[in-house]
């Protein structure tokens, strides 16, 4: 009998990679090329008479009402060339990450075929953790000051948001961005329609993020990763015996969805969790959803929140 499992768990890994090959040869055939303009450099190496040519060549980096003496200031004021100093050294050729922003795009094109390519501006912001890639169909703009490495001096930021501020959530966050284009809002308020809207959008990563680990699509430290499928059916548990999952209260998203130290779940334990636990179980949901289900990817992302649960067939792995 073992046998026989071991065997048939072999053919299933043989045409899961068959699967997956034939994705990746579709995929690689997709023609992509992207134009960057580093628009940091093209600001920062500036004087104060080209700002004319720059505002007329990037009139949508420069809002109406702001008087040109206060982009003189930024392209002078020491704090900023120094980050933009910094940006230089961890940047200086962007070729690397252009050709990985061309494979995620080849991606999303095979899944949808719709999506518009952009022209990819790099800039040097405002340090806002909210908007690190946004994408905007014709335009992907990347904001290099919160890429540079967890340890840069420039960042006063809490650990829990500088573990994210390395170039490999780059990709990440761009999808991220795309996502809101394709994943309708939460249709409720409920613990359980939040935790899978992120499901979506986390499962979305699995598949055009391919070489990216779970941890960098979800923006965990490896060990929280192991933390949650250690502590899986603990968590699930807790949900279920404490009626969370339909429960509208407006605090449970602070405690187990929004970017947080750690979720709190009111216990001992709570310093030892990693933040968005609800993001983490909402993507194993939806995983459970399409292995059990024939689905498209765009239906799915589409799917009321009742309906993907109930046919996901989800049941935590049981704590050994």
């Amino acid at each position: 009998m073992k046998k026989y499992f071991a065997i048939l768990t072999l053919v299933f890994l043989m045409v899961s990679c068959d699967k997956k090959t034939k994705v990746e040869k579709a995929v690689e055939e997709i023609p992509v090329a992207l134009q960057v303009d580093r628009f940091d450099q093209a600001f920062f190496e500036a004087t104060p008479k080209d700002l004319p040519n720059l505002k007329a060549e990037y009139p949508f980096f420069f809002p109406e009402g702001i008087e040109d003496q206060v982009w003189i200031e930024k392209m002078q004021n020491k704090d900023w060339r120094d980050l933009y100093a910094e940006v230089k050294k961890k940047y200086p050729d962007f070729g690397k990450q252009t050709n990985e922003i061309e494979d995620l795009f080849k991606h999303l094109k095979y899944y949808f075929p719709e999506t518009v390519l952009p022209k990819v501006y790099t800039v040097i912001g405002e340090m806002d953790y909210t908007s690190k890639a946004i994408y905007a169909n014709d335009k992907l703009i990347i904001a290099l000051e919160l890429y540079l490495g967890k340890d840069v001096k420039f960042y006063t930021f809490p650990e829990y948001f500088r573990q994210n501020f390395e170039e490999r959530q780059m990709m990440p966050d761009i999808v991220t961005s795309y996502a809101f284009r394709k994943i309708p809002p939460p249709s409720d308020k409920t613990l359980l329609a939040e935790m899978i809207y992120y499901g979506k959008e986390l499962y979305l990563k699995d598949l055009v993020l391919p070489n990216h680990t779970d941890a960098e699509k979800i923006g965990y430290q490896p060990q929280q990763i192991t933390w949650c499928q250690e502590n899986e059916s603990y968590m699930w548990r807790f949900f279920i015996e404490e009626s969370l999952l339909f429960s509208s209260d407006s605090k449970l998203p602070n405690r187990f969805i929004n970017v947080a130290p750690f979720s709190k779940f009111y216990l001992e334990i709570d310093n030892e969790t990693p933040g968005r636990v609800g993001q983490w179980i909402g993507w194993q949901i939806v995983r459970s959803f399409m292995e059990n289900n024939e689905v498209s990817l765009q239906d799915m992302l589409k799917m009321d929140t009742k309906e993907l649960f109930e046919k996901s067939k989800y049941k935590p792995k049981k704590n050994e």
